[in-house]
């Protein structure tokens, strides 16, 4: 571990020696602002030479390797009076301190309306965003303002349909979780992702337990950003890489905004969303409560669900900036279970549990602090504590048995978790003619998971009460510590090529201490015996990366880049006892790489494409082999290392306003249209299991991913629709096409349509929704527990409407 550190410690100085190889450029920077309050997004133009950049989120820009010679810096910003200033570039670089004047807010209101009518739904990251680097990296931007979505019901195939690549798992029609997964991950509870929100962790436990039981709600936020596996420099060490909710703030130039939704649709659903922000002063809030519920549209389906949020940041000084955050959510689901084959194909509609509930109470608060040392450096601070739990009450017995009553089964979870992340972003100048960045950052994290399970209330309600002294299966603490260093930096060699090294070292401390019960002999006269067990694992590891980004023309990047990955086993993988899974208790943490690689960029402003190839090495695999007796009497999942695999494929994303193509920008009305298209080859390169073959495809990897759509409207009217195409994928590595209990076999393809409408007037906006328009059957998956076991039907065609005050 020493030498380890010695190395990381050599490699951050080797970045900061290196620098000194540049000379010294001309450059024209600044700082945004209205008021005292910075300003990011703002457009800076450079004239004569046409450059363009945005304000970064401290309100900084920079236009670098300039000759000598007059210029003009024009700023616009929505709502904001234009600044011009005309400068004289001579042998010193110039900053300027950009202070633009606020417009009449009534017509602002309008100016807002026109301009989110024909931004395009999705976008990339730039190169440095605050205090996190993304050159060289695949980045997506999912902007929410700019979809025509069922988002009352988070309907993750609209919302995601422009992320290239990914999986999705539909759980129920309310939107209470998000099962996505990216180039042939798992996409179980956005398990194989970073998930955060507003920059820090939002699921149960980022350390051993990273599955997301809550869900923000997309009407409250405002984009989504998703950076693939080079992430795990900067974020941590998941194969999948990250997701990030940026939530709404207030407006800045309102004291006070009010929102209103009302949503109501098929199978009894209702949704009431409500918020309110503004600005006064150095303060900016935003606050929202939501209320939803639904009957489902099969037996024994219900669910209602609660959740608020509230943010303020206040700007103490113009260099410092302070932010709390807190965000509740929770909800209680009644559960119908899964199906087999046979009654899947006979009526998907049934259920054949009606005993079975689940449980979730989610309390997340944060503070950041942001401060600005100088123009050129600048720190976030984010601390955050999360209090939250999980119950799930029923029974996992085998779908193809029938519920004859008596004690159901119970699992409870309470997570109790710390984490804080120092980051310190550093743009420097040594000797060069380019400016380079330097991100470096330390991040430490304690988790404790405290997990039981036992026999429960017999009856059929939400009763959450263990029916024993003690549970009687087993009971856990998972405590937890992760401490890791991280380092980037931005090369610029050329105004048009960059290099991007970075490396990170973990500490990860993982252990479970408990017990579990097993039954003495001879029945039925048995008694439980309680099993003591200890386990420790600690490990320290470093990691490395490099990415690449070249313009060739103005428009145009090429970028590239190689990342090594890492996953722990996670408290499932210790001891969770369930008739329809099993784990191998050798299991050791997974370890591999990232290639990505593609070319990105804009046509004449009217096209956006983004076209890439990945290579995902995934050594000691963790996964699911069905393993049964001759007659099926004995079934189950074997949950172990499996070998190692390989994914390979190709993502590409297109997005067009055609008319505004045409006709050069003169339309009033847009047509846009979108492909969005992955081919995915997954299989087993090396086995460790005699069930896996060599060449088996990896589970939860459908080979082809095909989603596009089209929109035509103007500043009032919009109509959506989507189509989607998923490719037949396997839920276990011996890639089994049926099994009698419907846990392990295929998901066959299945293609989905939905269809959405909007029509705003002054304060009003009425929305409506079509989703599954032609009634497709189908379902994404097989589950050996909760919410199954079995198949899990997806929504038949439901109908949305939703009423919209805004003022």
């Amino acid at each position: 571990m020493k030498n380890r550190l010695l190395l990381f410690i050599s490699t951050i100085v080797f970045v900061l020696i290196t620098g000194t190889a540049f000379a010294q450029q001309l450059q024209i920077s600044g700082t945004v602002k209205t008021g005292n309050k910075v300003i990011e997004g703002a457009t800076v133009t450079l004239l004569p030479d046409t450059l363009k950049t945005a304000s970064d989120a401290a309100g900084h820009f920079a236009f670098n390797s300039l000759k000598p010679g007059s210029y003009e810096v024009l700023v616009t910003y929505l709502g904001a009076e234009t600044y011009r200033k005309k400068v004289n570039l001579k042998v010193q670089s110039i900053t300027l301190s950009v202070n633009v004047k606020q417009e009449d807010t009534r017509e602002l209101s309008e100016v807002n309306v026109q301009d989110t009518a024909f931004k395009q739904a999705s976008g990339n990251l730039r190169q440095i965003e605050g205090t996190a680097i993304y050159a060289g990296k695949k980045t997506e931007v999912i902007n929410i303002g700019s979809l025509n979505a069922n988002l009352a019901t988070n309907n993750t195939r609209q919302i995601y349909s422009r992320a290239a690549g990914i999986n999705i798992i539909e759980y129920d029609g309310g939107g209470l979780q998000l099962g996505i997964g990216g180039r042939g991950l798992n996409p179980s509870r956005v398990s194989n992702f970073n998930t955060r929100q507003n920059g820090y962790d939002i699921s149960a436990d980022a350390l051993g337990y990273p599955e997301s039981y809550y869900t923000p709600t997309t009407e409250a936020v405002d984009r989504i950003e998703i950076i693939r596996g080079a992430a795990s420099l900067q974020y941590g060490t998941q194969f999948g890489g990250l997701i990030n909710f940026k939530m709404k703030q207030g407006p800045a130039n309102k004291l006070m905004e009010i929102t209103s939704r009302q949503t109501v649709g098929s199978f009894g659903f209702f949704n009431t969303f409500n918020s309110i922000g503004g600005s006064t002063k150095k303060l900016n809030y935003y606050a929202y409560y939501q209320y939803k519920r639904g009957d489902g549209w099969r037996p024994n389906s219900r669910f209602s669900q609660h959740g608020a949020y509230i943010h303020l940041d206040y700007a103490i000084s113009d260099k410092l900036k302070i932010t709390g955050e807190y965000t509740y959510m929770d909800y209680l689901a009644h559960l119908p279970g899964g199906l087999t084959d046979n009654d899947f194909e006979e009526d998907a509609h049934q259920s054949v549990r009606a005993r079975n509930w689940f449980k979730v109470n989610w309390n997340l608060a944060s503070i950041s602090l942001d401060y600005k040392f100088s123009d050129n450096t600048k720190l976030n601070w984010r601390t955050y504590h999360l209090d939250a739990g999980r119950t799930a009450l029923g029974i996992l017995d085998f779908i193809n048995t029938n519920d004859d009553g008596g004690p159901r089964d119970m699992l409870k979870d309470h997570y109790d978790n710390y984490g804080t992340e120092l980051r310190v972003l550093h743009q420097y100048k040594l000797g060069g003619t380019q400016t380079n960045s330097l991100l470096t950052g330390v991040r430490v994290y304690k988790g404790k998971t405290l997990r039981s399970q036992g026999a429960a209330d017999a009856g059929s309600g939400p009763v959450f009460e263990y029916s024993g002294a003690f549970p009687t299966s087993s009971q856990y603490t998972f405590p937890g510590i992760n401490v890791a260093v991280f380092a980037e930096n931005i090369f610029q060699i050329t105004d048009k090529w960059s290099v991007t090294p970075g490396a990170r070292f973990e500490f990860i401390s993982t252990k479970a201490d408990g017990y579990y019960t097993k039954r003495s002999s001879p029945y039925p006269d048995y008694y439980l015996i309680q099993t003591p067990e200890t386990k420790v694992n600690n490990r320290s590891f470093v990691f490395f990366g490099i990415g690449t980004s070249y313009k060739p023309a103005k428009r145009v990047e090429v970028y590239a880049n190689i990342s090594q990955n890492y996953r722990s086993v996670n408290f499932n993988d210790i001891r969770v006892l369930n008739q329809n899974a099993r784990v191998d208790s050798n299991l050791t943490d997974e370890r591999g790489y990232t290639i990505d690689g593609g070319v990105r960029g804009n046509i004449n402003s009217f096209m956006r494409y983004d076209v890439s190839v990945f290579y995902l090495k995934y050594n000691r695999r963790i996964g699911s082999v069905f393993t049964a007796s001759d007659d099926y009497t004995v079934a189950y999942r074997f949950r172990k290392n499996i070998g190692d695999s390989r994914n390979i494929g190709l993502e590409s994303l297109l997005e067009a306003d055609l008319l505004k193509a045409f006709t050069q920008g003169a339309s009033k009305y847009k047509l846009s249209v979108f492909t969005n298209f992955a081919l995915i080859d997954a299989k087993y390169v090396n086995s460790l299991d005699k069930s896996v073959l060599k060449g088996n495809k990896v589970e939860f990897v459908p080979p082809v991913l095909f989603r596009t759509g089209l929109s035509f409207g103007n500043k009032r009217f919009d109509v959506s629709y989507q189509f989607s195409y998923v490719g037949k994928q396997y839920s276990d590595a011996t890639n089994t096409e049926y099994s009698p209990r419907a846990v392990d076999g295929a998901v066959p393809a299945y293609k989905v349509m939905d269809l959405s409408a909007s029509y705003n007037w002054k304060w009003f906006t009425l929305s409506g929704s079509i989703n599954n328009l032609a009634n497709e059957k189908y379902f994404t998956r097989r589950a050996d527990g909760y919410p199954g076991p079995g198949i899990l039907p997806s929504d038949p065609r439901g109908y949305y409407m939703t009423l919209q005050i805004k003022y």
